[in-house]
């Protein structure tokens, strides 16, 4: 009994490494904000709407959405949109993530109000 047991553990074991574990938002709350795993600052969009895009061409030159790889699926408050273009977005609260590319590096906030149309994003 106890060897057709362990031969059920064993093929659980199996099928948990082969799915894998699940991908995760390169995006952690620090200080309370949001940033990258660089510690770079995280930002919303105002044009954008719930779960869709408005920064393209241009802005997302000067503002790269955060990407999501093609096996990440949403979790917590974080989900994945897909963009015009077919890419793959991070997105908190159903709002697009971006970095600033003019930001220097970690504690970086240049892009706070800019415009009036990015914020920071926030937990």
């Amino acid at each position: 009994m106890s060897r057709s047991f362990g031969g059920i553990l064993a093929a659980l074991a199996v099928a948990a490494c082969a799915a894998g574990a699940p991908v995760r938002a390169p995006v952690r709350a620090d200080g309370g904000i949001l940033v990258d795993d660089e510690g770079r600052t995280v930002y919303t969009f105002d044009r954008d709407r719930r779960g869709a895009s408005a920064c393209t061409g241009d802005c997302a030159a000067r503002w790269p959405p955060i990407p999501a790889p093609a096996d990440a699926r949403a979790y917590g408050r974080f989900s994945v949109i897909v963009r015009d273009d077919g890419s793959r977005q991070w997105a908190y609260d159903g709002k697009p993530l971006y970095r600033r590319a003019a930001d220097a590096g970690p504690g970086d906030r240049g892009g706070d109000g800019a415009d009036n149309l990015w914020r920071v994003a926030r937990p």
